[in-house]
Parts: C-alpha cells; structure tokens; sequence
C-alpha cells in the first residue's frame, strides 16, 4: 500500500506558531523533505523530533520528486515543508504534489501559517476579494508590466518583496497605480514586526529615510478607484481619476478601457 504526502504548514518566524496535529505528522513520517534541512533542523530539534531529512528545492525538484515518489509507492510516509509557511506559496513543491497525484498516491494537506494571509487579515483592506501574486519581478520594466496588468483588479493585490528592492518596487507601485492604500508588512510574527500604512508614496518615504531595510516582506495593495459611467465627458472622467492622483495617461487608458474605445480615441478627445 503506498504512503502519503503530507503537506505540512511551519512557523515563518514564532516557533510557537505551529499546530499539534503538524508536530505529530512531523515526528510520525518516515522522512522529511525540506527547502533547506539546515533551517528546518532548527525547528525538529526544538520540538525534539529526530527524522532522517532530504533537500528538496527548485535546483533538484525534477530529480529529488522521482524518488520520493518511488519511496512512498513503497509504502513510506513523506512530510514536504519549506523553509517558513506553507509549502508550494511561492516555494518548490508543485512537481512532487503533481506526481504524487498521477501515481495515486495520497497528499494531505496539514494546514498552518502564510505570511500573504497573516498580513492580509491585519492590514486594515479589504479581505472579502484578494489575489496573491508571488514576488513581484526584479527588474523595473517587468515589474511595472505585472502592476500595470493588474491594475484593473477589484480586488486586494498581495505580493513579497526583497528588502533592498522594495523601495524601488514603491516607486512603480505610484506610478502605475496612483495613490491606493497600501500596506507594507515587515517580519510579521518574528520580535521585530511592523506594518506600514498609508500610499504608495508615503510609505516610500519613510522606508527611503532608512539607513538599511530588512526583513521579509508582504506589500499589499488595495482596491483602486472605479471609473464610473455616466454622461460625463470623456475629459471629465479623466480629470477626475487625475485629481486622485492618477497620471494623466493612465487615466485616459483607464477611461478609454471601462468605456470600450482604444486609447488613442480617448486621447484625441481629451486634445479636443
């Protein structure tokens, strides 16, 4: 009879944030499979559970699921964990999931903690609709790219960042999105947690005055301002999304999007 796959939630910074029945798969599985079996050591030999851990991460995920599976087509039972949270967010774990499903093979999840939703539930936004995006690309054209795509979303933007490039990715928050409410989530659970509330603007002010920024981090964007349609003159429609702190060729993208012409229309009009 083959074994499980156990998906198994760990803290992402307090060690107490961890769930029994999490501690118990963990100390009942044949082997554990880990992002990083240093970091994980850490947790095990504070709980005092003694199991034989492999590495399993984006570099060998191809190589390392082929036998994983074969061990529990053997009968074994394999907890999958990552370095902090729950596996497969923004982390490896999708191919052995995957695989281990095509072989029949039970996977469990054991739930637990998540930086995007411990983040999400005290940001202060609205929580009835949200997307969570991964980490936001390093480089500036593509990032704006991925906001400028999600611009339209009505719903709360959730994304990680690096610390030395949050900054920067404030800076292409305001200049593609305007002036949301935004929330920026420091070392959530760990001693030195903070949340930034505020615009994109002002709180990259007050991170750009720092000597140093670390840290993990969840930035968070709320919903934008709606366009509405009404009698309003194209122009005003844009004026009104400019007085919100939308740039003026955004707005006229926006406009010309809710009101089904191509921009280049909206724009002429505005001329006129």
């Amino acid at each position: 009879m083959p074994g499980v796959l156990y998906i198994v939630s760990t803290p992402i910074g307090n060690l107490e944030d961890i769930t029994a029945r999490a501690v118990r798969v963990l100390g009942e599985a044949d082997l554990i499979a880990c992002e990083d079996t240093r970091q994980t050591r850490k947790l095990l030999d504070h709980y005092g559970i003694s199991k034989p851990a492999v590495s399993y991460h984006e570099h060998n995920e191809a190589a390392r699921s082929a036998e994983l599976i074969e061990r529990m087509s053997g009968g074994e039972n394999i907890a999958l964990v990552s370095d902090a949270g729950t596996p497969l967010i923004s982390d490896p774990g999708y191919r052995v999931v995957r695989a281990a499903i095509d072989a029949g093979i039970t996977v469990t999840p054991i739930p637990g903690p998540s930086a995007a939703l411990a983040a999400l539930a005290a940001s202060g936004l609205a929580t009835d609709a949200f997307r969570f995006c991964g980490f936001l690309p390093p480089k500036m054209t593509q990032r704006r790219k991925i906001l400028t795509d999600l611009q339209d979303e009505d719903c709360t933007l959730i994304f990680y960042e690096a610390p030395h490039r949050i900054v920067e990715a404030l800076e292409d928050i305001v200049s593609t999105m305007g002036p949301r409410p935004v929330v920026v989530a420091r070392e959530v659970t760990k001693m030195h947690e903070e949340f930034l509330r505020g615009t994109a603007e002002e709180i990259r002010a007050e991170l750009a005055q720092r000597a140093s920024i670390r840290g993990e981090i969840t930035v968070l964007i709320g919903k934008g301002a709606a366009v509405t349609l009404d009698d309003r003159s194209i122009e005003e429609a844009v004026q009104e999304l400019e007085q919100q702190g939308v740039a003026r060729m955004e707005a006229i993208k926006r406009v010309a999007k809710a009101r089904g012409i191509s921009k280049r229309d909206a724009y002429r009009q505005v001329l006129k």
